[in-house]
């Protein structure tokens, strides 16, 4: 990312400079997650995507690049960050087929059914670890009001049947993942991402089919980093070419 400071935000690229984006200097920053979680959406030109928690707009804005037909809506409860990405999406041309709007994701989403649901929650619960004195930090990273489970809930109301739900969390809690997601969809793919070669996987990517039968596959490991530091060719890929990620087939 190349950061152009400002007084309270900075405008920074993703994909080489292709898409840019203000977010806030010292909080709610775009990190590799939103991108990741955009690369595994399997949407098409044509097709609707809801984007829950979208702060800034980084996964829609970044999902609308590389599928240039599709639609987007993303929906935050901060009315600071919904005008951050409505200025974005503005920056980047696509303001005529994604927009953002005002919405709590405790509650049933405006425009429903989706083909398509995507989600990045704020990792911690309620009371876990410590919480950042920085009311935006603390909002992007910790569970205030809706827990995990009621972002699950919210995503299977969102999405049609036969459409797909994708979340990117810890991979500690990847059984709450399975738990909520199973309830009403199937076909399920998990991808763990890696930090380097042999490590635990410190985040899951997580996709499941709205009304399908099958079962939970869950695929190799994807590296993000080599040993010394550097993204793999395939996290590069990703990162830097916008390439979309393959969770694999599932029975």
């Amino acid at each position: 990312m190349t950061p152009a400071a400002s007084r309270t935000t900075t405008i920074d690229t993703l994909f080489e400079g292709r898409l840019a984006l203000e977010q806030p200097e010292k909080a709610d920053r775009v990190a590799i997650d939103a991108v990741f979680l955009a690369a595994a959406v399997p949407a098409q030109d044509g097709d609707r995507v809801l984007d829950l928690g979208t702060g800034v707009g980084s996964a829609a804005l970044c999902l609308a690049f590389r599928v240039p037909g599709c639609w987007i809506v993303g929906i935050d409860r901060r009315a600071d960050v919904i005008a951050l990405a409505r200025s974005n999406a503005a920056r980047a041309g696509f303001a005529a087929r994604v927009s953002f709007v005002p919405g709590d994701v405790a509650a049933p989403a405006a425009g429903a059914p989706f083909d398509h649901v995507m989600a990045n929650p704020p990792y911690f619960r309620a009371g876990q670890g410590r919480v950042s004195p920085d009311p935006a930090r603390a909002a992007a990273r910790t569970e205030a009001g809706a827990t995990l489970a009621d972002w699950i809930v919210t995503a299977l109301a969102a999405a049609r049947v036969g459409g797909s739900i994708t979340f990117i969390h810890l991979a500690e809690r990847l059984d709450e993942l399975l738990e909520g997601l199973s309830r009403s969809a199937g076909s399920i793919a998990v991808l763990p991402l890696l930090p380097k070669p042999g490590a635990a996987a410190s985040r899951v990517l997580v996709r499941a089919v709205k009304g399908a039968t099958g079962g939970t596959v869950i695929a190799p490991g994807f590296v993000l980093h080599e040993a010394d530091g550097r993204y793999t060719a395939a996290a590069d890929a990703v990162l830097r070419g916008a390439a979309p990620v393959a969770l694999g087939e599932t029975p």
